[in-house]
């Protein structure tokens, strides 16, 4: 089974965004090594404790950095950005990089509402016309049926792929013809019955095109459950942190272990900490491997992507070395 790397690029609270930024592409040559399929970076506005506002400048820093794994967006936030740029932008990383490029689309709006107000003026009205600008990027892309080529066109052009967390995302995917990424680790929703439907209700825009999954999931890995549990906290917090309208002491980042054990000391709702837990899978890499395999067969994804937020780089990267070692061969 191919699994891959979705990166956030988190600032933990022992650095800084530079460092953070360097991290990130650190762990896309780790991916490579191990054997990771992909690596996809995410974009993110005015988040505390995110560092990546713009994947397409990380894109071809990592690129330079790595040989052989494919790179990408997780996602462009098309509603911000016209699409014939975005075109231009990713033709260029992939006449850089080639057959190595994935577009992912989203359109959620990646942070606060003030960083949504900033980057555009009508970012509602544009994500209604999200099927007009998927439509546009698509012909911009596959270099068809434009008056304009979106130069420099790559010999391979770039994957596109659909992002997103709901059932409107996978029939969007579905009726464009595009290969489509599921983020369980942040939905609610019932991934399988997603999946499902967007398999039946695929349309392909090229001759023997087929559907494609990929089912995004958090993950942490240690050699004991006790560890795993452990080094888990720091991002639970921080998703706690992220999702409280009082900042917790600062959320200045990604709390060490000792630092979120603190907080959570003093937290009086406990079932919070539970519902997090709940969309994440921490454990040894025999029980990973296990709830791994049992989501894949129940979904039937294609590709495991996994997300994996730690205080230490040293836990990250032992994380996914322990999980590449019972999957990859």
């Amino acid at each position: 089974m191919k699994l891959s790397i979705l990166d956030q690029s988190p600032i933990s609270t022992n650095q800084t965004a530079s460092e953070a930024l360097q991290e990130s592409m650190n762990l896309a040559r780790i991916g490579e090594t191990l054997g990771y399929s992909r690596y996809w970076i995410a974009e993110h506005h005015a988040m505390p404790g995110l560092a990546c506002s713009a994947p397409e400048v990380m894109l071809g820093y990592i690129g330079a950095n790595t040989k052989n794994i494919r790179i990408g967006s997780g996602a462009v936030l098309l509603p911000y950005y016209k699409p014939y740029k975005v075109a231009e932008t990713y033709h260029m990383l992939s006449t850089l990089f080639p057959n190595r490029i994935d577009v992912g689309i989203g359109r959620a709006p990646g942070g606060p509402a003030e960083a949504t107000n900033a980057l555009s003026d009508n970012y509602l009205q544009h994500v209604y016309k999200m099927p007009d600008l998927v439509n546009e990027l698509i012909k911009y892309i596959d270099n068809e049926g434009t008056v304009l080529e979106a130069s420099p066109l790559p010999q391979i052009s770039p994957d596109l792929w659909m992002l997103g967390t709901s059932r409107k995302s996978g029939n969007f995917a579905a009726e464009n013809g595009l290969a489509y990424s599921f983020g369980q680790f942040m939905s609610d929703e019932n991934g399988a019955e997603i999946v499902q439907q967007y398999r039946q209700s695929f349309q392909p825009r090229k001759k023997g095109q087929k559907p494609y999954v990929i089912m995004a999931l958090s993950v942490i890995c240690a050699e004991t459950t006790q560890k795993a549990e452990e080094i888990a906290l720091s991002s639970i917090v921080w998703e706690l942190q992220n999702e409280s309208n009082e900042s917790m002491e600062g959320n200045k980042g990604v709390p060490s272990v000792d630092e979120a054990k603190k907080i959570l000391s003093n937290l009086r709702n406990q079932k919070s900490i539970e519902r997090i837990k709940k969309k994440m899978i921490i454990g040894t890499p025999n029980e990973v491997k296990s709830k791994i395999l049992e989501i894949q067969s129940h979904v039937l994804a294609d590709e495991i992507m996994i997300v994996t937020i730690t205080y230490s780089s040293k836990d990250k990267h032992q994380s996914y070395r322990l999980i590449a070692e019972q999957f990859i061969k």
